[in-house]
């Protein structure tokens, strides 16, 4: 049974919570007495227990900085003590009291995670020192973790305000979730427009829940409910299982769950969830993860924004597309056809996702320029020379459109440059070879290949096999040698998945 041992009155102390706790364990209650009354009058506030298992009980009671305990006890002696405690609260230095008879179990008791030993019979100013010397090294310990978990916390912050994909921030602030709180579980919700939380990702520890396992779902309705009162969610055992809709195949331990708030919204949430026997998380975390979720929501806005800004950019894109296709009832379509080719031959040459949507975009585009040409398109016959003339100022039209939008300054060069010629007999400015961008290169022989397939004014569709032929024809002239012989060497393979996906394809 545990028992307390009060400091004297005297003792003057204006912060009694914040002076270290010691636990000291013996059977035999003088010893007990003695060591608390000496610990006392340092300053220390003592509890004592007459045995293993009584001071595992009283350890999941109370928090204490150091725990004291003779080896030999019956029910639970200090090696078992000891092993539980290096369990579940790693922390926590154990001193091992033996008598002379057992020096090497207690130097044995110090490779298994003990602290120190004192031999029997002892002097208070031993028992005082090694305490002074165990608390130090546990507040020097403490100090460092705080230091690792600042930084860890700063590297946590910065990655998450880094990304402005909203994918990637909720996929960081889950895992942060999950490492910070030492959590088994760890989920993130975001508010839907029409009310309500979804779940937008969920991690757990591998090790402890296997694939056949189920990790729960929370309910989220009612940890949003409590959330909106302002105040964070931090519950243990019951009451942390009452906030599940389904439970985990595993007892829930604790529940720890924040807001994800701008301003006066709630954006969502995230929380993380113990599955472990007393672990159990503090008010400590619960301030961590707030942090941790004041700068995931403010990355959340802004990666909201920016999918907002990336929307706007598509649709402006593919409205200046449709103004080109409506110019020319022969061509309509044409634009997206030249942007599909386009971006499976820039994906066939080994090119990065973000420079492949470059190519989109300024496929799309690339015969916006044709706004300023005046003349009919739609004729019959070939274009005059003076007509002709007309036509080769459509790149620089397209440039002159688009240079004046800021966030449109990538897709320029394709538009600007798309009918550059490889050997430099091209338009507007008779680059040559790597001087033409290769955005621009790639364009060319995607735009070649759709005028050539499709019916046009003034002449019928060409076969795919002709058209085939005349871009390996031209390759090293007209075209890269290498964009063209790419192409050449996948469009058929191309074509069977667009036919076998039901897609129609140039005869």
């Amino acid at each position: 049974m545990a028992t307390a041992t009060e400091p004297p009155v005297s003792f003057d102390s204006t912060f009694p919570e914040d002076r270290p706790r010691v636990l000291v364990v013996d059977d035999e209650k003088h010893v007990r007495d003695i060591i608390a009354d000496f610990l006392t009058i340092e300053g220390y506030i003592v509890r004592t227990a007459e045995d293993g298992a009584s001071a595992v009980r009283e350890l999941e009671r109370a928090r204490y900085d150091m725990v004291i305990s003779d080896l030999k006890m019956p029910k639970m002696g200090g090696l078992d003590l000891l092993r539980e405690v290096v369990r579940t609260h790693p922390d926590t230095p154990t001193v091992i009291m033996t008598g002379f008879g057992t020096v090497e179990t207690a130097i044995d008791a110090m490779k298994r995670g003990a602290y120190d030993y004192i031999l029997k019979p002892f002097k208070a100013e031993e028992i005082v020192h090694v305490v002074q010397r165990g608390l130090e090294k546990r507040r020097l310990a403490a100090e460092n973790l705080r230091l690792r978990e600042a930084l860890s916390l700063y590297q946590v912050t910065e990655a998450i305000a880094a990304s402005l994909s909203l994918d990637e921030v909720v996929t960081t602030l889950a895992d942060s979730a999950m490492q910070e709180m030492r959590a088994d579980l760890s989920s993130v919700w975001l508010a839907e427009p029409n009310g309500g939380f979804s779940q937008r990702r969920l991690r757990q520890d591998e090790r402890l829940l296997g694939p056949e396992d189920d990790p729960g779902e929370l309910d989220e309705a009612k940890v949003g409910q409590r959330l909106a009162s302002g105040v964070a969610v931090l519950e243990q055992s019951a009451r942390a299982r009452a906030l599940f809709r389904r439970l985990p195949d595993r007892q829930v331990s604790s529940l720890c769950a924040v807001p994800l708030r701008i301003r006066e919204r709630v954006l969502g949430f995230v929380a993380a969830v113990s599955l472990t026997a007393n672990k159990r998380f503090d008010e400590g975390q619960r301030k961590l993860l707030s942090i941790i979720a004041s700068r995931a929501a403010a990355a959340i806005e802004n990666a909201r924004l920016y999918e907002n800004l990336q929307a706007s950019f598509q649709q402006t894109i593919q409205s200046f597309a449709r103004t080109i296709d409506t110019m020319d009832r022969y061509t309509a379509g044409h634009s997206e056809r030249v942007a599909a080719y386009a971006v499976v031959l820039a994906r066939w040459l080994g090119l990065d996702e973000e420079t492949v949507e470059t190519v989109r975009h300024s496929a799309l585009m690339h015969d916006i320029g044709k706004i300023g040409c005046v003349l009919n398109l739609n004729k019959s016959g070939k274009l005059s020379p003076e007509e002709y003339e007309s036509f080769k100022r459509h790149p620089v039209f397209g440039k002159e459109i688009l240079d004046p939008i800021a966030f449109l300054s990538p897709v320029v060069p394709g538009v600007h440059l798309h009918h550059e010629r490889w050997d430099g007999r091209g338009y507007p400015l008779g680059l040559r070879g790597q001087e033409i961008p290769l955005i621009a290169r790639i364009i060319a022989v995607a735009d070649t290949y759709d005028a050539m397939t499709s019916d046009r004014a003034y002449r019928r569709a060409l076969p795919h096999e002709v058209t085939v032929g005349e871009i390996q024809r031209c390759a090293g002239t007209q075209f890269d040698p290498e964009v063209a012989e790419m192409f050449v060497e996948k469009i058929d393979e191309h074509r069977e998945e667009l036919r076998a996906a039901g897609r129609r394809i140039p005869e």
